[in-house]
Formats: structure tokens, C-alpha cells, sequence
């Protein structure tokens, strides 16, 4: 059959199925709303309150913050369990993604009203958004490659550069916004990012095909399978998978310190003057812009990580999940050593800061965050599509997405150490325990070797 005779969900382009890009740019438009809302939700509930100024936030402490900031972005993730179980259940993913998106457009539109109960609220419904979106359409990107399909992990390289493209202009349009024109501003430009992306994924169904359709429709070739028990192998694959959420926790508990205690050392102790000016920044850059960073070095890096671990593959040598996994949690572990050195470099005066320390030091510490990240979080992702039972689908990965909220809630737990113990202390902290966990995890899945190559065979 030639291309013009494929319907339009059968067509591909560069190798892979039309439907992966356009996922990729709804998946992207969602990452823009709700990373450029990240970069200054911290910095906001931080900034001291004045009164009728656009700058005006709500004065809370960063122990305060950090607690805060800790327990919304868990429940962001925890609330893709129900997402996912609904999606299973009952809707399919498909309708569970368009749910997501419309809640979404409404939670960032109400966050841009200067309000305190417009703030709450619009954060309960982005809450529920993600629940609903997330998980599905990464189940989604699954969706579109059969059983097999070698495809399948560059296929998830290709659609994280999409959501690290829309975490990279986010943080950086959205956080040079607030600076210059204040926080509701910054706000409710992520509410047109994520409108734009609920357009493209209404107007781009036609490519996706029945990917996501409810399997419990009467017509559906896959009925049977929701009443189906789980064979040995498939109960294996779920052990599998509940040890790779451990080591998710882990990972995220410590990279989550990027949008809460990061942000506010990068903030308040981090001196960020250059010596010339920029375009709508001027010579001195906003904290809420360097969360773009992690996100450039994604799109840069990330499918030179990728054909790494191919051709480390090819080459016959340890190459699981878990192990990217747990390569990934050492790797992004070495970035706080960087960030120690930063800590060291700060003068204290009582409480006020003599000496701020420089920029490079959260450049580089970025850099191995993003390496660690490239080994870890789209092969989790891949790893769950291939791993779990179509009747169980998106359930796995919304508690694949609710281990990484509570990996969010550990990030605000340690990061509020820091106001007792010293960043110096929490940054080392991080960095040795994470080190020391990811070698754990290498000696653990020695002895597992035959059930973990067996479960993902």
C-alpha cells in the first residue's frame, strides 16, 4: 500500500507514527503551562507582600514554601492513579487526555486573577488536569508502537524532547514575564500555552487512530482482556515495575530540588549580574529563567543519550531498565557535588548574604541533572508502556506518575532542611545518599538479573 492510500493514522514521518509528533506538541504545550507556572510558584509564595505592587507575593518563609511546594506537586502526581484507573475503567485514554486538557485551561486562566482564592483554586484544578492527562498520554505514545516494535524507546526520547522543549520556553518566557510585568502575567501566559496545546491535540485525533479508544466498548477487539487474570509472567513484570517506582522516588526526591530549594538559593544567593544586556532581561537574570536550563540541555543532549544506550546494547553489555535507572540516580547525584561547591562559596553576614556564590556551579549542576535524567525518566517510561497489561495500562503509569509525586513530597521534606541544617549540608547530603543508593541498586539487580531480563522480554 503506498503513503497516499494510508489512512491518516497509519502514516509515518522521519520512522515513526504522525500521531507521536503530535502528542509530542500537546505534550509540549502542557509541559509550557505547567513548568513556566513551576519556575515562579516558589519565588511568588516567597516574595515579601506589597501591597498593590505587581511583585507582591505572599511572604511565607522557604521552609514554609518548600512544604508547600512539596505537597502540591505530589498530589499533581498522585492524582494520576484515579486518572489512570478512570481511563481503564471507563473513558479510555483518549477522553481522559481531552478531560485533562480542559481542566487545565480553566486551573492556569483562574491562577491568572489576583486573588488568593482564585490562587488555590486554580492550583486544585491543575491538580486534577494532570491527573487526568499525564499518565494517558504517555500510555498514549505507548499505544502507538505494537509489541516489539524497536521503535518504541527512541519513539519516548523523541516525545521527552517535546515535553523538555515546552519546560525550556516555559520557564524561560514565562519567568522573564513575571519579572518584568509580575506574577499574573507570568500566570496566565501559561494558560494560552496550555490552550494552544488542547487545539492541537483536538484538531490531531485523526492520527492517533483508535490509539486510546476505551477498551470495554462492544466493538472493541480488546474486551476480553479486561476480565482476563494475570499469567506468572505478567505478575512478574509487576514486581519489576513496583522496584523501578522505588527507585523513581528516590531519583525525583532529589531532582525536584530544581523547582523548590534551587530555586531559591539560585534566588537569594546566586549572583546573577552579567555584563551586558539582554532583551527583555536586562543584565541581571530572573532565578525563574535558569529552570530553563535542565530543559535546553534535554533537547540538546537527549538522543545523544539515547543512541549511547543502543549502541550499548549492541555491544552485549548490561543494558535493563533498572540499571539506566540506577546509572541515572548516580549520575544526577554528582550535581549536587557542584552545588556544594556553590554553597561553599556563599558569605553569610547574620542573615543577610555578603557574598553571593557564581552562576556556574548551577550550570554544571544542571548539566548531570539532565545526563541523570536522560538515563532515567524516559526509560521509565517506555519501560512501564511495554512492561504493563493493556488491562492495568494506564493505571501503571499513573502509579509510575504517583511515585514521582511522592518523590515531590520528599523534595520539599530535605529542601526544608535546609533551614536549620545549611545548604552546604543539604546539597551534600543529597549527593552522597544518592550515590550511595544508586550503587544499592546496581549490586540488587545482579541477583535479579534472570527475572528482570525475563519481564522485559
Amino acid at each position: 500500500m503506498n503513503d497516499f492510500a494510508k489512512k491518516p493514522h497509519e502514516k509515518e514521518l522521519f520512522g515513526h507514527p504522525i500521531g507521536l509528533y503530535v502528542l509530542f506538541f500537546v505534550e509540549m504545550w502542557e509541559r509550557f503551562s505547567y513548568y513556566g507556572m513551576r519556575a515562579i510558584l516558589t519565588l511568588y509564595l516567597a516574595a515579601p507582600i506589597i501591597l498593590g505592587d505587581p511583585q507582591s507575593g505572599f511572604g511565607w518563609s522557604n521552609g514554609e514554601t518548600l512544604s508547600f511546594y512539596g505537597t502540591y506537586t505530589m498530589f499533581v502526581y498522585l492524582t494520576s492513579i484515579p486518572g489512570g484507573w478512570i481511563a481503564d475503567k471507563f473513558i479510555g485514554q483518549k477522553k481522559a487526555v481531552m478531560l485533562g486538557g480542559v481542566l487545565l485551561c480553566i486551573g492556569h486562566s483562574i491562577l491568572a486573577v489576583d486573588a488568593q482564592w482564585a490562587f488555590f483554586t486554580g492550583l486544585i484544578f491543575i491538580v486534577l488536569g494532570v491527573g487526568f492527562l499525564k499518565p494517558n498520554i504517555s500510555t498514549m505514545v505507548g499505544g502507538l508502537y505494537k509489541k516489539g516494535d524497536d521503535r518504541r524507546d527512541k519513539g519516548f526520547y523523541v516525545f521527552y524532547i517535546g515535553i523538555n522543549l515546552g519546560a525550556f520556553l516555559g520557564a524561560l518566557i514565562v519567568g522573564a514575564t513575571a519579572a518584568n510585568y509580575g506574577w499574573h502575567y507570568g500566570f496566565g501566559l501559561a494558560g494560552i500555552g496550555m490552550a494552544l496545546g488542547q487545539i492541537v491535540y483536538t484538531y490531531g485525533l485523526k492520527f492517533i487512530g483508535p490509539v486510546g479508544d476505551f477498551l470495554g466498548k462492544e466493538d472493541s477487539p480488546d474486551k476480553d482482556l479486561l476480565n482476563k487474570p494475570l499469567n506468572n509472567i505478567e505478575k512478574d513484570r509487576m514486581i519489576v515495575m513496583f522496584l523501578s517506582f522505588l527507585i523513581i522516588i528516590v531519583f525525583w526526591g532529589a531532582f525536584e530540588q530544581a523547582g523548590g530549594l534551587m530555586s531559591l538559593y539560585t534566588e537569594q544567593k546566586t549572583s546573577r549580574i552579567i555584563s551586558f544586556s539582554l532583551p527583555f532581561i536586562g543584565n541581571e537574570i530572573p532565578a525563574a529563567v535558569f529552570q530553563s536550563i535542565n530543559a535546553f540541555f534535554i533537547i540538546i543532549l537527549g538522543t545523544a543519550v539515547g543512541g549511547f544506550w543502543h549502541k550499548w546494547k549492541k555491544k552485549g553489555k548490561e543494558s535493563s531498565s533498572l540499571f539506566k535507572m540506577a546509572i541515572g540516580v548516580i549520575i544526577m547525584a554528582f550535581g549536587f557535588f557542584f552545588m556544594s561547591k556553590a554553597s561553599s562559596e556563599v558569605v553569610m553576614n547574620g542573615s543577610e548574604v555578603a557574598e553571593k556564590s557564581a552562576m556556574i556551579w548551577l550550570v554544571l549542576a544542571y548539566l548531570f541533572h539532565t545526563i541523570g535524567e536522560l538515563c532515567a525518566s524516559p526509560v521509565a517510561l517506555s519501560f512501564i508502556t511495554k512492561l504493563a497489561p493493556v488491562k492495568y495500562a494506564s493505571f501503571m503509569m499513573g502509579s509510575y506518575f504517583a511515585a514521582t509525586g511522592l518523590g515531590n513530597k520528599v523534595a520539599g521534606w530535605v529542601g526544608g532542611l535546609s533551614e536549620n541544617a545549611g545548604d552546604f549540608e543539604v546539597f551534600t547530603g543529597i549527593a552522597v545518599t544518592c550515590t550511595v543508593f544508586g550503587f544499592l541498586i546496581i549490586m540488587i539487580l545482579k541477583p535479579l538479573k534472570r527475572l528482570i531480563h525475563g519481564a522485559e522480554d
